[in-house]
């Protein structure tokens, strides 16, 4: 075993390997001009994981992200992530914060969203509230496209999206999020909010 291996553990390439076997995933390594990633197939869905660094005149910051095209029927938009210890600011400026109904959740997350009685349905599944809670660290949404610089989406296709800072080597913790990813699709098409269909997009890497 090397000394490396014994002081940071397995590599991110070999833990997110081992998600070909177990989930029916496809792995990826980094390669010429690309960066490894991981591709669940969900229905006609496609799931992606894969890392970003954001570079700065200091520092380099690296991100591990999850996301998954989707037609958006009606436009439905939702935001959770961990409360902190900074939240009380936003209630000052009176920022959204949808509850639920379940103390323990609203206690320990906000939730924005619209129309708010979808927010309400979606969170209230306990399965997606199990698997959202099992994550130490969240910021998990709808959003439009991809950001300043890369690809626009089509119009009506939107992407539920999860980032943290740092690289996940956890697997048990990635396979709460693509079970997370699959069940909020399955659910966000059983509210009649998206499309059982194919997007017309290519993510960028």
């Amino acid at each position: 075993m090397s000394i490396l291996r014994e002081m940071f553990g397995p590599s991110r390439n070999e833990v997110w390997s081992q998600l070909d076997d177990e989930l029916g995933a496809d792995f990826s390594e980094n390669g010429f001009l690309k960066k490894g990633k991981v591709v669940l197939d969900h229905g006609e869905w496609e799931i992606t994981l894969d890392t970003y660094t954001i570079h700065t005149q200091n520092s380099h910051v690296t991100y591990t992200r999850m996301r998954a095209p989707y037609v958006n029927k009606d436009g439905f938009r939702f935001n959770v992530y961990r409360k902190s210890i900074f939240s009380w600011l936003g209630k000052l400026f009176n920022m959204q914060d949808v509850e639920i109904g379940d103390s323990q959740f609203d206690e320990e997350f906000i939730i924005q969203g619209k129309p708010e009685e979808m927010v309400v349905k979606l969170f209230s599944k306990p399965h997606i509230r199990s698997l959202i809670e099992k994550q130490k660290s969240i910021h998990f949404m709808v959003k439009d496209d991809e950001g300043w610089f890369r690809r626009k989406f089509p119009d009506g296709v939107d992407e539920l999206y999860f980032q943290v800072q740092g690289v996940i080597k956890d697997k048990e913790r990635l396979k709460d999020l693509f079970e997370l990813f699959s069940e909020v699709l399955d659910e966000l098409c059983n509210m009649g909010s998206a499309y059982k269909s194919k997007p017309d997009v290519e993510l960028s890497n």
